[in-house]
């Protein structure tokens, strides 16, 4: 339909991934050499200025995947999300997919009879064997990528804070259209793009706990399953008036999170006029 073709071009406008006559900027240029979603292509160039190139692979590999949680068997539901929450990461689920992976990499590795142990492996944690091969496979390609063009591959730092800080930089990057908050304090998230009411989603790490953000980046939104937001990760309105590029920011409809967050703005801006006059 033109209108999706619309705001796709408005999205890649707003990643700096076109240049003022419509066409792909050189930036955008870089972006199209990996075969992602463009917020994920621009959250993976930003993880080279962040510096952590490494987690960002992983997670673009593992939200290109398929979903590696496996539906439990009626019954087994607590089992699984006890075992699901073995991984668990507070910052968010885009950081429970980098443990995940990693857990999954090592039993891999551990493995005497590799095929049979590692597939058990992904059973007794009602995880997908398939969908995490090939978020392996996907990574390695992307490695690939990376050094044919010859972008740097910062070393693994996962699990210092200033590493999450840098992964959530990253992320909101790339994801700066893909913000949310709890409106209530119960887990009714309206977006700040669609003005739409979602919910998290059952394989969110954040999912039945009492620890529910306010403040989220997604990965995507799905109508189809009970308008829930997937793969979220908490972030700060700070954060995000750092990172968000204006333009876009003054195009978002009103509401009263654009307020809040307009108001984090304006604190943050004398801060910045303080260095930018230190320069």
């Amino acid at each position: 339909a033109p209108e999706s073709l619309m705001q796709a071009l408005e999205d890649l406008d707003y990643l700096a991934a076109l240049d003022n006559d419509g066409n792909l900027s050189e930036f955008g240029i870089i972006m199209s050499e990996f075969p992602l979603d463009p917020q994920l292509s621009k959250s993976l160039l930003a993880s080279c200025e962040f510096e952590c190139v490494d987690e960002m692979l992983t997670i673009a590999a593992m939200v290109t995947a398929p979903n590696c949680f496996l539906h439990a068997p009626p019954g087994t539901e607590e089992i699984a999300l006890t075992c699901w929450r073995r991984f668990s990461h507070p910052a968010g689920d885009h950081f429970t997919l980098i443990n995940i992976f990693n857990a999954f990499k090592e039993a891999s590795a551990s493995s005497t009879n590799q095929e049979s142990s590692t597939e058990k492996w992904c059973r007794d944690y009602f995880l997908s064997c398939p969908a995490l091969r090939m978020a392996g496979i996907i990574r390695a390609e992307l490695v690939e990528i990376m050094k044919r063009i010859e972008l740097p591959v910062s070393q693994p730092d996962f699990g210092s804070k200033e590493n999450a800080l840098n992964i959530k930089k990253a992320l909101l990057s790339g994801y700066f259209m893909h913000i949310a908050r709890d409106v209530d304090g119960s887990g009714n998230y309206l977006m700040l793009t669609h003005r739409q009411v979602a919910q998290l989603h059952p394989f969110s790490s954040y999912y039945n706990t009492r620890r529910i953000p306010e403040w989220v980046l997604f990965h995507e939104f799905s109508i189809s399953e009970d308008n829930s937001i997937r793969v979220v990760s908490e972030i700060s309105p700070d954060l995000f008036a750092e990172l968000v590029p204006q333009y876009y920011f003054s195009n978002l409809p009103p509401s009263e999170s654009k307020d809040i967050l307009q108001e984090v703005i304006n604190h943050l801006s004398p801060v910045s006029a303080t260095k930018e006059g230190q320069k």
